[in-house]
């Protein structure tokens, strides 16, 4: 069984604001995400970046009539939410957008105005047959492109860079510990015996503090000595599957020339036992090449407004029953 996230990359149909331009390009786009989601084939995958249900309609439309679709009820500005496509019955067990009790208002720009809520909904589905269980959570956090007054995405001068640079900062991490109180709810009191993944644009590296933030309860990760011993921490934490990837394959962005893995799945206690491999890019057994194609973007998001296929490669885990 695989379970994955991807970036669908500003997936509208043409003629609005942000997508693709004429109908040719996005039939080109696609065609070329279509592709990918029959090679992988995946049982269930979060998506991003879904900015009209019914271009990603259009997409199911391409697939064989295998998938149904999943949305949350909580987009952006641009209209662009997270959800699932699954190949299985689920339901919706959790759509929230809303920062925890406890957590103040964070500020977003110059004027003083404040967020008191995620950018884009965390949604949860959970799915059981007589083979296997799985609850399973899709975000997108804020990014770490900068947007600046005007629609500008370049600064006037360090001092503004360096002051939207904190304020996405400041928002990434209040939505990193919204996602994480979210996924409490879903792991429960005790922890044990339950089946969670959490999947996602985190929008930055597994290193990151934002990114560790979502790990829950420190210590075990994997690689690490204390990964081989149980702990009391074992039942509330979420493993990022990361390190089990194949080093050459580890990104699923290239910015810039550099590459970047900003998308991450994360597993409980329970369900890291099930996990067999990890990967990234369009196939299970895709070539270096494949990999090697993905895009290398700019800071400048209308670069790509007519582009196939997504600046981002799915990542995923292969699960045993």
């Amino acid at each position: 069984m695989l379970v994955g996230t991807w970036n669908l990359e500003n997936l509208y149909r043409p003629g609005g604001p942000y997508g693709p331009r004429d109908k040719a390009a996005y039939e080109a786009k696609l065609a070329s995400l279509a592709a990918t989601l029959k090679s992988l084939s995946p049982t269930l995958l979060g998506v991003q970046e879904v900015g009209d249900p019914a271009a990603l309609d259009d997409l199911v439309q391409l697939l064989d009539g295998r998938y149904r679709v999943l949305l949350s009820e909580y987009p952006d500005e641009r209209g662009i939410r997270v959800g699932f496509l699954t190949s299985v019955f689920m339901n919706v067990v959790g759509d929230t957008a809303e920062f925890p009790a406890g957590l103040r208002p964070v500020q977003v720009d110059d004027t003083g105005r404040t967020a008191d809520r995620m950018g884009r909904g965390v949604l949860a589905v959970h799915f059981s047959t007589r083979a296997t269980w799985l609850t399973a959570a899709v975000c997108h956090l804020k990014s770490k492109l900068l947007g600046y007054p005007g629609g500008r995405f370049f600064p006037r001068d360090e001092g503004e860079r360096a002051r939207y640079a904190a304020y996405a900062l400041q928002r990434r991490a209040a939505e990193a510990a919204t996602v994480r109180t979210f996924a409490d709810t879903l792991i429960g009191a005790g922890g044990q015996g339950v089946r969670v993944a959490l999947m996602g644009d985190f929008n930055d590296e597994p290193a990151a503090s934002t990114t560790q933030i979502l790990q829950g309860p420190p210590g075990s990760e994997i690689g690490t000595p204390g990964f081989d011993h149980p702990d009391k921490g074992d039942a509330r934490r979420l493993w990022n599957v990361a390190p089990l990837i194949p080093e050459e394959q580890r990104y699923s962005r290239v910015h810039e020339g550099r590459r970047e893995l900003i998308d991450h799945v994360f597993v409980s206690h329970e369900l890291l036992g099930h996990v067999v491999r990890a990967g990234t890019g369009p196939s299970r057994e895709q070539s270096d090449a494949e990999l090697e194609a993905l895009p290398s973007v700019s800071d400048d998001p209308a670069e790509r407004r007519d582009a196939p296929g997504s600046d981002h490669a799915p990542v995923w885990v292969d699960l045993r029953p």
